[in-house]
């Protein structure tokens, strides 16, 4: 493939990067570097194996069928320094569950890299089982996200883990405390509740994880940290669920928040953190409570007014000063029961970015019908994606495909370096996570109601991230640049939305996809998953991404 074009590369001498009291420094970059346009080229290559696997397990004590990465739930983290080369091998042996597989490193822009993506159906077919990919891509970012499965529901299933690429920060901390995953949990699998999900609406889940684990009825156990007095933390949260927006605190403590997805920000000081699904906060806690307890409750609280769970009272974690190990008896903060993005005026991106103008906004309605057989499908503007696991779209490009059928819902964006703005709306009273592949996008505007051209948008340095809600009975209005060729999907993050539908694509920049595009390792996985499938007889039953 052809080298990255953008953004300038420049090689640097080894070095220690940070300390405790430097974090805005990184070698010969700081934080006020922009990331966007330059980046350091370490000529460092991270190789990791990952190995997807069939397994039992019992995170909060109950038994039930999964999928693991490396035997574990959440599987591991994956760490580079920003400019590093990652390279990814997956090997699938999902092979009880006849399950074919993708991983997608949510956040990661891939710049100029956009077969690296990992989205079965659009940038390439599913990875049979007993069978392997290879993904290479550049930390052109740092900060925190993760990488999980776009194939059906198996990233709910198990199939994810964490991405931490080492790079400045806006606040100094002393100690990295690494990924802290929240995901709600079901005793049933996910694609079980699936059928309940298209046929009568969400399920109530019964249980919540923080990093993979919790308690249920007498069974399990609760994750756990320590804290040193006067020490300062960085926790890198991850909401990786599949239908819950959780308010997340750790009693009597206050949080500093440094970046919203992977870009960092202004910190703010918060004591109760929204986060919504695919969303990601690094935040900065200080150890200052010794003198009110010895141990204190973290707690994720699923917020009823988007989902329901049986045990949202005891999704907890405990974090103890020293040696102790006594249950907490702390209070959480008070909040509002709400499913909204943390407020815009707090999400400032350091390096700041004005907005270009736009010669047309693009419209979508979001809304939910049944189909022809009586099961729930989202629409985005009367449309219901479903695009073929065997056929995807990056392929259909190289082929020189240039019309595409009314359900691929395909957005063309055909020049170079001009300003996309789309709203989506609904006047359901739902809300949703909204997630872009391929780039940061800036949150112009979020509200409720019908939107207007008399909507006020923020172009002088607004909120930019890859995931942000869509208000119940409301609109969000986003803009990106066109700096990235290829085939990027957009969906809510709502894992039964996914496959229910609700997602578009954009085909940026056509002309300039096949140049950048490794076209054997492509068609060498499609033939190899057409052979699967046709053997095995598996059928597609959803949008298929």
């Amino acid at each position: 493939m052809d080298a990255l074009p953008a953004p300038n590369l420049f090689p640097r001498a080894t070095c220690s990067g940070n300390t405790a009291t430097t974090r805005s420094e990184w070698c010969d970059y700081s934080i006020d570097t922009d990331y966007t346009t330059e980046a350091p080229d370490t000529g460092v290559t991270r190789e990791y194996w990952l190995e997807l696997t069939d397994v039992t397990v019992a995170p909060d004590g109950v038994s039930r069928s999964a999928m693991a990465v490396n035997g574990t739930i959440p599987g591991p983290t994956l760490f580079a320094d920003w400019g590093d080369t990652v390279i990814v091998h997956v090997n699938n042996l999902l092979t009880e569950s006849q399950n074919g597989t993708s991983i997608h490193f949510h956040g990661i822009r891939q710049n100029y890299t956009n077969d690296q993506d990992g989205v079965v159906s659009i940038t390439q077919c599913p990875t049979a089982p007993s069978s392997s990919i290879t993904y290479t891509w550049k930390a052109l970012q740092y900060g925190s996200t993760w990488y999980h499965s776009h194939f059906a529901l198996q990233a709910w299933e198990g199939i994810l883990g964490g991405i931490i690429i080492n790079g400045p920060a806006t606040a100094n901390y002393d100690e990295d405390l690494g990924m802290l995953f929240l995901n709600d949990w079901d005793h049933q699998t996910v694609d079980e509740l699936y059928i309940t999900a298209e046929s009568s609406g969400p399920p109530t889940l019964d249980n919540g994880l923080i990093n993979g684990t919790n308690t249920y009825d007498d069974g399990g156990y609760r994750f756990n940290t320590t804290f040193t007095e006067d020490t300062s933390y960085r926790i890198r949260l991850v909401n990786g669920a599949v239908d819950t927006h959780w308010k997340f605190m750790l009693d009597n403590h206050t949080m500093t928040v440094i970046a919203a997805d992977l870009v960092p920000i202004t910190p703010y000081t918060t004591t109760v953190l929204n986060i919504g699904m695919g969303q990601r906060y690094d935040v900065v806690i200080t150890a200052d409570q010794a003198a009110t307890a010895d141990s204190f409750w973290m707690r994720a609280i699923p917020q009823s007014a988007c989902s329901e769970n049986d045990n949202e009272d005891d999704i907890k974690g405990i974090v103890y000063y020293g040696s102790s190990t006594a249950t907490p008896e702390t209070s959480a903060y008070d909040f509002t029961d709400s499913c909204d993005d943390e407020d815009m005026t707090d999400l400032v991106p350091y390096i700041s970015k004005t907005v270009g103008d736009s010669t047309s906004t693009t419209l979508e309605n979001a809304a939910v019908g049944f189909n022809s057989d009586n099961l729930f499908r989202w629409t985005l503007n009367s449309t219901t994606m479903v695009v073929d696991w065997a056929d995807p779209t990056l392929q259909q490009v190289l082929n020189g495909n240039t019309t595409y059928d009314t359900s691929d819902a395909v957005i063309e964006l055909p020049d170079a370096d001009q300003w996309v703005y789309l709203v989506i709306q609904t006047t359901l009273g739902v809300p949703h996570p909204i997630h872009l592949h391929g780039h940061d996008f800036s949150v112009l505007a979020q509200g409720s109601g019908t939107y207007s051209s008399s909507v006020s948008l923020t172009l002088d340095n607004p909120p930019r991230r890859d995931t942000a809600m869509l208000p119940a009975s409301g609109y969000l209005v986003l803009a990106f640049e066109t700096d990235n060729p290829g085939v990027w999907l957009m969906h809510c993050h709502i894992g039964w939305h996914t496959s229910e539908g609700f997602a578009l694509q954009f085909i940026e920049r056509y002309d300039d996809i096949a140049a950048i595009t490794n076209s054997t390792r492509l068609d060498d996985n499609c033939d190899t998953w057409t052979t699967y499938q046709t053997a095995n007889s598996i059928e597609q039953e959803d949008s298929g991404v």
